[in-house]
């Protein structure tokens, strides 16, 4: 069985050597790079299933990194970011991270983190490689394939990662049901909700790539104080 393979981006070489340390004992292939750019050039060359970004980093930071990643791959990038760096860290969610840890941070949490994004990853990759009958969604002109993994809208195939489209999966396959962020959290992650705000970035993002006018959603509603929900048609 083929192991796991995890990139590690980050400028410090003692935090970039510790995280190494960490996921060997584990079991993991790890691979480094000091900068964005270097990151690049692996990604490129390697087949990579998880990557650790760091924000701040010299030639290229971790932000122009992840959207370039974007463009091509779809595996999970985990940031990490230094508290005063907030607005970064919404803005790595924005560009299409799956989630992040603020320096300092434990081995155990980030070790929670990395196995928990893995682990749906793979069930990902499975999705695409299986071959069932087919089930697919449609909702006006809104459509989700689950055995594809594709989305369109109005014929026009959209990108999503696998963190969006296991969300709108959710509030497609159950249409005018309004789910909380706690609890599509919990359904997705399969752990318990700490922190949501994950949640209403991917949903923001979800619909710019959905809607034609994201300010006044035909699909993908907020309801005040309680939730998300797909408007049924």
């Amino acid at each position: 069985m083929e192991k796991n393979r995890i990139l590690i981006v980050e400028d410090d070489k003692e935090i970039r050597d510790g995280i190494e340390i960490c996921l060997k004992n584990q079991g993991y292939e790890v691979l480094k790079a000091s900068n964005g750019k270097e990151g690049l050039d692996i990604v490129k060359r390697e087949k990579v299933h998880l990557a650790i970004v760091d924000i701040m980093m010299p030639v290229m930071d971790g932000i122009t990194m992840m959207m370039k990643i974007r463009e091509i791959y779809d595996f999970p990038v985990i940031m990490l970011s230094a508290k005063s760096e907030e607005v970064d860290k919404i803005l790595g969610l924005n560009m299409g991270a799956d989630d992040y840890v603020t320096k300092p941070f434990t081995t155990l949490e980030l070790l929670a983190r990395i196995n928990s994004h893995l682990r749906r990853y793979n069930k990902y990759l499975a999705a695409i490689d299986e071959k069932p009958d087919e089930k697919i969604h449609v909702i006006g002109g809104l459509e989700l394939n689950e055995d594809t993994v594709e989305v369109s809208v109005d014929g026009k195939p959209v990108k999503m990662t696998p963190m969006e489209f296991k969300i709108l999966q959710l509030l497609m396959k159950n249409p005018g049901r309004v789910f909380s962020a706690e609890e599509i959290y919990e359904r997705i992650w399969n752990e318990k909700a700490i922190n949501t705000d994950t949640i209403m970035v991917h949903v923001r993002k979800i619909r710019e790539k959905i809607e034609i006018n994201p300010k006044d959603p035909k699909y993908l509603k907020v309801v005040w104080g309680v939730g998300y929900k797909i408007e049924k048609q």
